[in-house]
Parts: structure tokens; C-alpha cells; sequence
């Protein structure tokens, strides 16, 4: 890990684009966050960032469409991809949002890292698993954070960790599994120095792969 860390508080919001076409140019270091549209992305980018309202938190799941773009720094941006899995939209919206997140993920040459945001106590659904494969296939790095770790004992919690580490292995070695409570900030830490690791160190090329369909659930 790299001694320094950033300072994600300066974060702040560029743009919403529909498609990478209206995206800030292909360089730099990108870190996106993808997960279900239930599973807490925009609460845990607000916690990460101590920002409370930089992504917009709804009690109506499925409500970002579009990819939001945030920058730390010049050459240093979050990626808030559109949430997958919400099945009461229509199927028009379900197939744009697909559509947007698979071509992000096939063809943005500066992203280095991905977060995979999964609720606790519904991990590794298959759209989560079809995401950390291709992470897996592309050499890209994964920090799988199990959402609303708030919601379970520390038992039942340490337990949840342990299984969903031991189930990702199939995919490869570069995936972190972390319990992450934007109430509590359990998790914040160990996530802000992962990121800052990437967003620092993020040089190489990151190699694109097919991404399977997204099935809808």
C-alpha cells in the first residue's frame, strides 16, 4: 500500500453523462463503483468523501440513470455507474442503464479499479458475480464492500466476511472483501486506503474484456 493517502473531501461533482461519448477524456485514473440499485453506492460515496449529499441518496432504488462523474484532483475521478438489478423500471430504462455500464466497463481505458458494493445480507447475486469475472478477466482489481454491515451482529458479520471471502476466490486473488457501514463507518478506513493505493499508483494498461449481459432480476 502506498504511505500516502488522497484527500477524497475535495471531491466534487463534473458531470452526468449518458454514455462514455460525453465522459471527461479517456486519461488519467478512474475508480468506478458499481452495485445493485438497493445495495447503498450512493451513501457509501458520500461517506468515503464526507460529503453528505455529492451522490444523490434515494428511497426509490434505480433512480441514477446516468454515469456521475466526481474529481479529486486533476487525472483523479470516482465513477458512480448506474445501478443494476432494480426490476420496477421499465424494461426500456433497464436495457439504456445496461447498456451504459457494459460499454463503461468494456472501454475506458483509465479505469483501475472497481468497487463492487454488495448488502450483506444478500451477496454475490448473479449480476455481482458476472461483474467480479470480468474483473477477473481484465486484470482489474476489486475492493467488494458488504454494505449495511450495521444491519447484522458482529458475529453474524465476521461470519458474512469470511464466506463471501472464501466464495470470490474463484475469481482470482486481486479482490478485497470488506464489511462497510456508511451509518457507523465501519470499513472507511481500510476502503479509503485501498482506493488511495489505486488512485495513486493506477499506471498500466487495463485490458478490455466482454461483459456478459446483465439479467435482470
Amino acid at each position: 500500500m502506498n504511505s500516502k493517502q488522497i484527500n477524497f473531501q475535495v471531491a466534487r461533482f463534473i458531470t452526468s453523462a449518458p454514455n462514455i461519448k460525453h465522459m471527461p477524456e479517456d486519461t488519467g485514473v478512474e475508480i468506478a463503483f458499481a452495485g445493485r440499485s438497493n445495495a447503498g453506492k450512493s451513501s457509501a460515496l458520500n461517506a468515503i468523501t464526507q460529503q453528505k449529499s455529492l451522490a444523490r441518496t434515494s428511497k426509490t432504488p434505480g433512480r441514477t440513470q446516468l454515469i456521475n462523474v466526481f474529481e479529486l484532483s486533476e487525472g483523479k475521478r470516482l465513477i458512480d455507474l448506474p445501478g443494476y438489478g432494480y426490476a420496477k423500471v421499465p424494461e426500456e430504462m433497464k436495457l439504456k442503464w445496461q447498456e451504459a455500464l457494459s460499454e463503461y466497463l468494456q472501454k475506458r481505458a483509465c479505469l483501475k479499479g472497481l468497487v463492487v458494493l454488495m448488502d450483506i445480507r444478500h451477496p454475490l447475486k448473479d449480476i455481482d458475480q458476472q461483474l467480479l469475472q470480468w474483473a477477473c478477466e481484465s486484470k482489474l482489481p476489486v475492493l467488494a464492500l458488504l454494505t449495511k454491515c450495521d444491519k447484522l451482529k458482529s458475529g453474524a458479520r465476521k461470519a458474512e466476511v469470511l464466506k463471501v471471502r472464501e466464495a470470490v476466490k474463484v475469481f482470482g486473488d486481486d479482490i478485497r472483501v470488506e464489511a462497510f457501514s456508511s451509518l457507523k463507518g465501519t470499513g472507511l478506513d481500510q476502503a479509503k486506503e485501498i482506493l488511495s493505493d489505486w488512485l495513486l499508483q493506477g499506471d498500466g494498461e487495463t485490458v478490455a474484456a466482454e461483459v456478459p449481459d446483465a439479467e435482470q432480476e
